[in-house]
């Protein structure tokens, strides 16, 4: 079910305070998610941007042309769906600009909950709004790109981040902007040595591979899997720096909806439990179970979660042992043995 949001991007075409595009424009589309419905008279093509796997897979699977981040090209028009992260929203604003025709059509749609209010008025201060239209908890703005748009561009570019200093990430990635606490907690208790094949599940921006390949003796390789495109390129650069790293390899994955075809000798995973705002612990379940299935008979998953969420009966059921080697007051770190 498409979130109220999307409702709320496509409103003004359904009220005829914008008239939908017509057959033969290209719209760009940045963010979308499954689900959506297009208004009547609503002809153009669009190109879908959308880099979380789970996404982009249910988009490819209803027929849309999707991919993970913008091409080249220009577009007659763009919708951009924002969420949660300002520093994602303003680059997706300024990608719209940079990509849509002088005078092409861009509207912007997000909640109420979720900054659109205070978004309308940054962007009033860089372009002139047209219009906007509240609906479903959230509201619609939109704008023409103007012929100039330079500023405009460079009022939205945010500028690159590193985490601690050393580590590439950008807005909208999990902790963009710091080594988060369970990470930094589990990188304490991982292995000073193990043999051949590790894998780090939920990779992000690469913190915790980064580690694997600094301290840990004896690994063949490091396997990243990341359902947030732009956090796996972002990893990318991160074990590039690394000398003498272990061989690295790459894989955008939905760990919860598509399987791993290799096996590991030793996991590494801090699972996210949140999916939108509501905690969602059928995730991390999900991913111990992937974990379980992904190493070999004796292998070892290194694990960090949110005391509290319901792991302990899952874990059980798919390792052989399971130890609780580290325990504050918001964190458990596990160790479970194949």
């Amino acid at each position: 079910m498409s979130r109220d949001s999307q409702r709320t991007l496509f409103h003004p075409f359904e009220t005829a305070d914008l008239a939908a595009p017509s057959a033969g424009q290209q719209m760009l589309f940045l963010g979308a998610e499954p689900g959506f419905v297009l208004p009547d008279g609503f002809a153009a093509s669009l190109s879908i941007v959308q880099g979380f796997r789970p996404y982009f897979n249910k988009l490819a699977a209803s027929g849309h042309s999707v991919v993970p981040r913008p091409g080249d090209g220009t577009f007659d028009g763009a919708l951009v769906l924002t969420g949660r992260h300002r520093g994602r929203n303003e680059a997706w604003i300024g990608t719209a600009i940079e990509r849509v025709v002088p005078g092409g059509l861009i509207v912007v749609a997000g909640g109420a909950d979720e900054g659109i209010a205070s978004l309308r008025k940054r962007l009033a201060k860089l372009i002139d709004i047209e219009g906007h239209l509240p609906k479903y908890h959230g509201t619609a703005l939109w704008f023409r790109r103007p012929l100039d748009a330079s500023a405009a561009i460079a009022g939205l570019a945010g500028e690159p981040g590193l985490a601690d200093g050393r580590f590439a990430a950008a807005p909208g990635m999990f902790s963009h902007d710091r080594i988060d606490a369970g990470s930094r907690l589990l990188a304490e208790h991982l292995p000073d040595e193990s043999k051949g094949a590790a894998a780090d599940f939920g990779a992000g921006w690469g913190y915790l591979s980064a580690v694997l390949a600094e301290r840990t003796r004896g690994l063949k390789s490091i396997d990243l899997f990341e359902a947030d495109f732009e956090s796996l390129e972002a990893a990318k650069v991160n074990l590039a720096a690394i000398p003498g790293a272990p061989k690295t390899e790459f894989f955008w994955h939905d760990l919860v909806g598509e399987k791993v075809l290799r096996k590991y000798d030793l996991i590494v995973m801090n699972p996210p439990f949140h999916q939108g705002r509501a905690a969602e612990p059928a995730i991390g379940q999900a991913m111990i179970g992937a974990a379980s299935s992904s190493l070999r008979p004796g292998g070892r998953l290194f694990m960090v979660q949110n005391r509290g969420l319901p792991y302990e009966q899952t874990l059980q059921a798919n390792f052989s042992r399971v130890s609780e080697v580290r325990r504050d007051g918001a964190f458990r770190i596990i160790i479970a043995q194949r």
